[in-house]
């Protein structure tokens, strides 16, 4: 028994250590830096014209066949922390993901930024997907507008879906992701 788990902890541990971003080398004045796979989407915004702020891209993993990513063009200092942009262009990127799902998902939506241990791409970026049933938990704030809703605390992730005209906005967590169709 213990040679199954062995390699399922091992797995696990990689997995993890993997997908943390603190220490993104990603730097667009050294374009041969965006060749790690966590700088995917830096070379993505790169590609993007220099005049747009921000940009809806369906997400290329093919396990991922139903969801799409809003992505500012900017580049933020290390892991690129939403909290590094200013409120103005925050609530830009976030309205501009709340069009895309409406569109997509009519009032079945969800968006989700996984925390910085567990995000596998260091360019800022917001997942859009249909919400999955039954995940809503008693730990969300409500908000009224994509202005309101609250930075990611203490590295951590969060995720927001609509109830009732309004936003459930759910903090704290590390893979939030997991709420949203494949």
């Amino acid at each position: 028994m213990l040679n199954v788990r062995l390699p399922v902890f091992f797995f696990t541990l990689l997995v993890t250590l993997g997908a943390d971003v603190r220490n993104c080398a990603c730097d667009v004045a050294k374009p041969e830096t965006l060749e790690a796979r966590e700088c995917g989407l830096c070379k993505v915004a790169e590609l993007q014209p220099a005049d747009v702020f921000l940009f809806l891209l369906k997400d290329n993993n093919p396990r991922k066949p139903n969801r799409w990513l809003a992505l500012p063009r900017a580049h933020y200092p290390g892991d690129h922390p939403l909290r590094e942009m200013p409120l103005e262009q925050r609530t830009r990127l976030w309205t501009a993901a709340i069009g895309k799902a409406n569109e997509l998902w009519g009032d079945s939506w969800g968006l989700a930024i996984n925390g910085d241990e567990q995000r596998t791409q260091c360019h800022a970026h917001i997942h859009i997907g249909k919400l999955l049933d039954n995940v809503e938990t008693g730990n969300f704030a409500i908000v009224t507008s994509a202005a309101e809703i609250p930075l990611p605390a203490n590295n951590t992730g969060l995720w927001v879906h609509p109830v009732l005209g309004k936003l459930h906005v759910h903090t704290g967590e590390q893979i939030t992701e997991s709420n949203l169709l494949r």
